[in-house]
């Protein structure tokens, strides 16, 4: 019989939060212009065997073959470019838009195969000697997904701090203080993740309580053991070595639970993957880059190299709150310098022509 543990999903997902993300390759570039049209690029890496590198020397179809990373919806593209470097081929879709609002509309990053919804902006104020342009792109919260909001386990501000770095509540800190601050603030994700998903399990053993041949309590009797097997489930001493039918199995004396723990069963692959789903958040990274026209003067919680704004953009930081991707530039006005000069000049001409004898 093939089971899988529930407990070590979890866990599994705790390190995740305390710990680099690996790169997914996804990259997702916005190049907005001085006309307010916009361009959006999204691009992935493959790494390719000797064969497909053969393959695809025939044709770009065998480029376009290869997996389509779970975060992007490629539908919502039009134009695709494909490069090869050494044994990686990344491929590159891009799309022009008119404005920010239709560029929104057509969001190709998808949670879950669920569009991401997002909503932008772009700004113009004229300042004489330049043009003031600022980009604000909001990305929604997916924190609903979880049935326990994180606010539940620790204040606002520590919750924002965790998955976004703001505010930051570290500011001032030594290393050995901002790491004993930050070690104060772990146990309340352990705790908020363990028991969001005991809560999707046990909801989930409710909706399909039917589904049990012989069940040792009735639903409504089950339900109300609800507390009581979470403490025995969730505070058990050797968690990582114990798997859900057999935490069910001990608590209830009855094997009739494990065919939602089973993922040969209907109900197994049900659940594991509403679990996966949860996971899923976790797994969420993006490198979100930015081109503004003209200098980038205000990068929001961005980074500005050679011109481009990068920002990070994955799962944790959307779950407290709304993300805000965010950047003001500035394009000179040279013609309002000279004009500026000649008017000065003009003035100072005059003056000394009215000083002549």
């Amino acid at each position: 019989m093939k089971t899988s543990s529930y407990f070590i999903i979890v866990v599994g997902a705790i390190l995740l939060l305390t710990s680099c993300q690996d790169n997914s390759g996804v990259k997702m570039h916005t190049i907005v212009h001085e006309d307010g049209w916009c361009d959006r690029e999204v691009s992935y890496s493959t790494v390719m065997s000797k064969e497909q590198r053969d393959s695809m020397m025939q044709g770009e179809g065998a480029v376009l073959a290869q997996p389509i990373p779970s975060c992007l919806n490629t539908n919502a593209f039009m134009g695709t470019h494909t490069e090869m470097e050494g044994d990686t081929v990344t491929t590159t879709f891009s799309r022009s838009f008119r404005t920010p609002e239709d560029m929104c509309k057509e969001t190709p990053l998808q949670l879950n195969g669920m569009r991401l919804k997002s909503e932008a902006k772009v700004e113009k104020h004229f300042r004489w000697f330049y043009t003031e342009y600022t980009f604000t792109e909001v990305f929604n919260c997916v924190g609903d997904t979880f049935k326990i909001a994180p606010t539940n386990y620790a204040d606002k501000d520590i919750v924002s701090y965790w998955f976004t770095g703001q505010p930051n509540l570290v500011e001032g800190l030594s290393g050995a203080e901002a790491s004993q601050k930050i070690s104060e603030m772990e146990p309340f994700v352990s705790k908020w993740l363990n028991d969001n998903f005991y809560q999707v399990s046990f909801d989930f053993i409710v909706n399909h309580y039917d589904s049990i041949s012989n069940p040792p309590v009735s639903r409504e009797r089950f339900i109300e053991l609800h507390d009581s097997l979470a403490n025995f489930v969730l505070g058990h001493k050797d968690i990582l070595e114990m798997e859900a039918a057999e935490a069910l199995r001990s608590f209830f004396h009855s094997d009739a639970y494990a065919i939602f723990f089973n993922e040969e069963t209907p109900c197994g692959k049900e659940l594991t993957k509403e679990l996966v789903n949860h996971l899923n958040i976790f797994w969420f990274n993006v490198q979100y880059t930015l081109t503004m026209p003209g200098r980038v003067v205000d990068a929001g919680t961005g980074v500005v190299r050679d011109g481009v704004v990068y920002y990070p953009l994955n799962g944790e930081r959307l779950i407290p709150h709304d993300y805000v991707i965010t950047a003001t530039s500035h394009v000179t006005h040279i013609w309002a310098y000279i004009v500026t000069l000649l008017v000065i000049l003009i003035a100072i001409g005059s003056f000394f022509y009215r000083k002549k004898p």
